[in-house]
């Protein structure tokens, strides 16, 4: 048997039914892959780039608000200063840019798919900036203080960041309606 024969695998999974050998045809590296000669894939990926790039920068900004200006007054969790709030900033920029490249499709379709495009990124990108600083910070401490450090930073920023994003919650509303028309308006030129 030579390494160059193909393998037909069928899987099952109630109801459905999968040939794996259908699959094999997914990218540019396979013989029978050809170009999309309507332009419609990279006017695609080039409204998912700049959906993204909106989302990191309108709602990035709104990280740093939330962090210096709407920390809470507690003794649990401490206040940040500027440079806390661009570290914690640019932490959560990558699950921004994310939930924006993953809803640019969305908001560039009917009036009402935009609007559900604008909720899930509002309800979203709170979400998503938490998630990724506290991702972030748990790696960048883990790997300087040890890992109970990296979790106890991680928690605090748990609980700061959901502070601060109901502190926060009509401007991230703002930011939604702004990210839709941004991406409407600056998708609709191509």
């Amino acid at each position: 048997m030579s390494g160059a024969e193909t393998h037909q695998c069928l899987v099952e999974a109630g109801p459905f039914r999968v040939d794996a050998g259908s699959l094999r045809h997914m990218g540019p590296w396979d013989p029978n892959w050809r170009p999309d000669p309507t332009g419609r894939r990279l006017a695609g990926m080039r409204a998912a780039r700049r959906g993204a790039v909106a989302s990191a920068v309108i709602f990035g900004s709104l990280v740093v608000v939330g962090a210096v200006v709407a920390t809470p007054f507690t003794s649990t969790v401490p206040r940040l200063e500027v440079p806390g709030g661009a570290i914690v900033a640019l932490l959560s920029l990558p699950g921004l840019a994310l939930l924006g490249a993953g809803l640019t499709s969305a908001a560039l379709g009917s009036r009402s798919s935009a609007a559900s495009a604008g909720l899930a990124i509002g309800i979203g990108s709170p979400v998503a900036a938490v998630t990724s600083a506290m991702i972030g910070a748990f790696i960048v401490v883990g790997f300087f203080a040890g890992a109970g450090r990296g979790g106890d930073v991680a928690g605090t920023l748990l609980r700061a960041g959901v502070t601060a994003a109901v502190r926060i919650s009509p401007l991230i509303a703002l930011g939604s309606v702004a990210w839709v028309a941004l991406v409407r308006r600056v998708g609709s030129r191509g």
